[in-house]
C-alpha cells in the first residue's frame, strides 16, 4: 500500500475516532498531498460532507486538477464521484468497494480511471463500522 492511500486511511480512522463514518480520501497532485478529509456527517450535521468534499474542500482552490488523483478509502458515491468528474479527475484510487459498490461504472462512462485496490484494511473498517452502527450507515447511503 502506498503512502497516499495509507494517508486516507488515517484520514478514515480519524473519522471514527471523531464518531463519524470511517471513510477517509486525500487529493494528490505532483506527487504532493494537496487535501485531506474525512467522512463529516455526523460531525458536522451536514449530509453533504463526505470523505472526498471535505478533502476537495480542505485542499481549496487549486487551479487545474490536470493530473491530481483522488485516493478514498471507499469506492465514491455519486455524490462525489460528481464532484470528480466536474473538476475533471482523472483517476480514482478506491480502498474498497465490497460493503458499497459506489459509482465507479458513472465515473468511468466520463473517463475517468478508478482503480480499486481491495484492500482487506479498508473492508474490515467498514465492515465493523456497519455491523455495529447499521441505522448510521444506511442514512449516510441513503437507504434509512
Amino acid at each position: 500500500m502506498d503512502d497516499f492511500m495509507q494517508a486516507a486511511i488515517e484520514e478514515a480512522r480519524q473519522g471514527l475516532r471523531e464518531g463519524g463514518i470511517p471513510i477517509g480520501s486525500v487529493l494528490v497532485k505532483a506527487g504532493q498531498i494537496v487535501g485531506r478529509g474525512h467522512n463529516k456527517r455526523v460531525q458536522d450535521g451536514d449530509p453533504v460532507t463526505h470523505a472526498e468534499i471535505d478533502c476537495l474542500r480542505q485542499a481549496g482552490r487549486v487551479g487545474s486538477y490536470t493530473g491530481a488523483v483522488l485516493y478514498s478509502t471507499l469506492m465514491p458515491c455519486y455524490l462525489c464521484a460528481g464532484a470528480v468528474v466536474q473538476f475533471k479527475i482523472r483517476k480514482v484510487i478506491a480502498g474498497e468497494s465490497r460493503t458499497f459498490p459506489g459509482a465507479k461504472a458513472f465515473m468511468e462512462a466520463h473517463g475517468v480511471e478508478v482503480v480499486d485496490l481491495d484492500l482487506d484494511e479498508c473492508k474490515t473498517l467498514m465492515q465493523t463500522f456497519i455491523e455495529q452502527n447499521p441505522r448510521l450507515w444506511f442514512e449516510d447511503i441513503g437507504e434509512l
